[in-house]
């Protein structure tokens, strides 16, 4: 069952910082904390399942991190928000309530919202939030590891 929790904004928050901050090197997760709030805890977990999905992909060693693994134009907001939703299904205990409401009509109508949010979500391109950031002048993270003194 898809929701939509705090975790699924987090993760596509995360991703829309990889594709806004990687330049030239990857995107590391503790800039990514630094900018964003995001629990390093989480961060690292839900950035594991988007590289096994496709959707990143990590860049190991010491400047090492993250970056896209499709072009921004490729990736939409519903695919993070599909890795999410698995990751926390996996987590979460099934209830099974098979009363006749539920299977004919409660069941039936969550899955036909589910279905045309996914679309919208599926609509909308990480190309278009970059778009949007760039147009909101979201500052970028250079700001953070240019600390040094001469």
């Amino acid at each position: 069952m898809l929701r939509l929790t705090r975790k699924t904004l987090l993760a596509i928050e995360a991703v829309l910082d990889v594709a806004y901050n990687a330049r030239p090197n990857p995107v590391q997760s503790k800039d990514i904390t630094k900018r964003q709030g995001i629990p390093q805890r989480y961060l690292e977990q839900v950035m594991q399942q988007l590289v096994r999905e496709g959707i990143l992909k990590g860049v190991r060693g010491p400047k090492g991190g993250y970056r896209l693994a499709r072009e921004r134009r490729r990736i939409t907001v519903g695919d993070i928000v599909r890795v999410v939703d698995e990751l926390e299904r996996q987590e979460e205990l099934e209830i099974n309530v098979q009363s006749e409401l539920a299977t004919l009509v409660v069941e039936p109508l969550w899955n036909d919202i589910q279905t045309q949010l996914l679309k919208q979500f599926d609509a909308i391109t990480l190309e278009q939030l970059h778009q949007k950031a760039l147009d909101s002048k979201v500052s970028t993270g250079s700001e953070i590891s240019s600390d040094f003194a001469i």
